[in-house]
């Protein structure tokens, strides 16, 4: 846990329960806990809409690499028909 051992977080807490009192140190910790849930829910929905961008930009590099790909073949099938249609119109003459 933050590379804190028991010992040095019990030496916190009783400097915390001096300076703070016994009073305020429940409402402290309460106030701390729901400040790292609410961080930590921020964190994860921040990953998630940083996870969804790069899906949706690998599905448009995808459909851009489809559709070049599409792209090539019509050409090559054109050239293709192109190269037959001289070789019978050379045949002929």
């Amino acid at each position: 846990m933050f590379g804190i051992g028991m010992p040095e977080l019990i030496v916190i807490m009783v400097i915390a329960l001096i300076v703070i009192g016994p009073n305020k140190l429940p409402e402290l910790a309460k106030s701390l806990g729901k400040g790292l849930a609410e961080f930590k829910k921020a964190s994860n929905e921040f990953q998630r809409s940083i996870q969804e961008e790069a899906n949706k930009a690998e599905a448009e590099d995808d459909t851009l690499k489809d559709s070049a790909i599409k792209e090539e073949n019509t050409e090559t099938t054109a050239a293709a028909e192109n190269t037959e249609t001289a070789d019978q119109q050379t045949d002929k003459v």
